[in-house]
C-alpha cells in the first residue's frame, strides 16, 4: 500500500516529537480499549512523561500507521523513534525488565518501602485474603504516574517489589513502589467507610470532600477559608452560613494569604467550584477542597432548611 507523502511526514514528526510515543484508541487519561488501557498502564508504571496520539481522531494517521509500522493492530509504541511492537510485545518485554532498560529506567536495587498500616486497615486486609481461598496471597498496591491509589488482592508477580508490613505481605510493581515510601493507609469508620490513604509523594490536589465531612471541617478547623463560588443571584436564593462569596474584593484578598491557608470551595453543584479550586493550586495554595454536590448536597445531608434550587 503506498502512502501519502504528507501523511508519512505527520506520521515521523509525531513519532520525533517525544521520547517515548504511544499510537493508541483515546488517551493517556481516557484510553478507549482495554489493549491501549494495559500498555497506558505498564508505561505509567515506569514513566512520568510520555506522548500520546488519538488515532480515533485521526483516520489517516489510525490506517497509514499500520503501513509505516509494518504492524496490523493499535496501539503502537515507538521509544527513541524506534518502533517496539503493540500490546502484547509491551507486556512481555516489562515482565522480562526489557522495556525498562529500552526507557532507560533503572529500578534493579530499589529497597521495599516504608508504609504505615493502622489496625482498621489491616483487619480490612486480613478479611479480604482469607475470602479469597488462598488464590491470592497478597495485598497489591498500584500508584500511577498521577498518582492515583489502587488496591486489590492479588498474587505477587515475577518483577514485583514484595515484602512484609503490619503483619501481611504487600506486592507492588517497581514504579508504584518508587512512589510509595511513607505511604499511609487507614480504615476509617463512620457515615462513608472506607480506606484513607495519605501519599507524601504526590502533588498538591484539590481534595473531594462531602457536605459531611466540610461541615465538620469548619467546625474542627480554624482559620478555614470557605469560598462559595456561584452568583450573586444564586446566593439570595440559598446560602450556608459562614461561606464568602468570591469577588473582586474576597479574591484580592486570598491572593494575599499565606500559601499554607486552607481553602474549601462550594458551588450549586461542585463543578464550578471544582474549577475555581484548581485555579487557587494552580497559585501555590496547597490545602485546597471542594465539596462534592455543592450546596444541593449541603441541603440534603447537612441542613434541610436550606432551599434547593434548579
Amino acid at each position: 500500500m503506498t502512502m501519502d507523502q504528507a501523511v508519512r511526514t505527520r506520521i515521523e514528526t509525531i513519532i520525533g516529537s517525544d521520547g517515548v510515543v504511544l499510537f493508541m484508541k483515546g488517551d493517556r487519561a481516557m484510553p478507549a480499549c482495554g489493549f491501549s488501557s494495559r500498555v497506558v498502564s505498564i508505561l505509567d508504571g515506569l514513566v512520568d512523561n510520555y506522548a500520546t496520539f488519538d488515532v480515533l481522531q485521526d483516520a489517516d494517521v489510525r490506517d497509514a500507521i499500520k503501513t509505516y509500522s509494518e504492524w496490523p493492530t493499535l496501539p503502537q509504541l515507538y521509544i527513541k523513534g524506534e518502533f517496539v511492537g503493540g500490546c502484547d510485545i509491551v507486556q512481555q518485554m516489562a515482565e522480562s525488565g526489557d522495556l525498562e532498560r529500552a526507557l532507560g529506567v533503572d529500578l534493579s536495587t530499589l529497597s521495599p518501602p516504608i508504609l504505615k498500616i493502622d489496625a482498621g486497615a489491616a483487619a480490612q486486609f486480613n478479611a479480604a485474603l482469607a475470602g479469597t481461598e488462598g488464590e491470592h496471597d497478597a495485598i497489591r498496591i498500584e500508584i500511577d504516574a498521577q498518582f492515583r491509589h489502587g488496591l486489590a488482592t492479588d498474587a505477587a508477580h515475577p518483577r514485583d517489589i514484595v515484602f512484609e508490613c503490619a503483619g501481611l505481605k504487600f506486592a507492588m510493581d517497581r514504579a508504584s513502589a518508587i512512589r510509595a515510601g511513607g505511604l499511609s493507609i487507614q480504615f476509617v469508620e463512620g457515615d462513608e467507610s472506607g480506606f484513607k490513604i495519605e501519599n507524601p509523594n504526590a502533588p498538591p490536589s484539590v481534595k473531594q470532600v462531602s457536605a459531611k465531612e466540610a461541615a465538620r471541617a469548619l467546625a474542627a478547623t480554624p482559620g478555614l477559608e470557605f469560598i462559595d463560588v456561584r452568583s450573586e443571584q444564586e446566593r439570595t436564593q440559598a446560602v450556608v452560613e459562614g461561606s464568602t462569596l468570591l469577588n473582586e474584593d474576597t479574591l484580592a484578598r486570598l491572593m494575599a494569604l499565606p500559601r499554607e491557608t486552607a481553602l474549601l470551595f462550594i458551588c450549586h453543584h461542585g463543578m464550578r467550584s471544582q474549577s475555581t479550586a484548581a485555579q487557587f493550586l494552580a497559585e501555590g495554595f496547597r490545602d485546597v477542597s471542594n465539596i462534592t454536590g455543592g450546596i444541593d448536597a449541603w441541603a440534603r445531608e447537612v441542613d434541610s432548611t436550606i432551599p434547593r434550587y434548579g
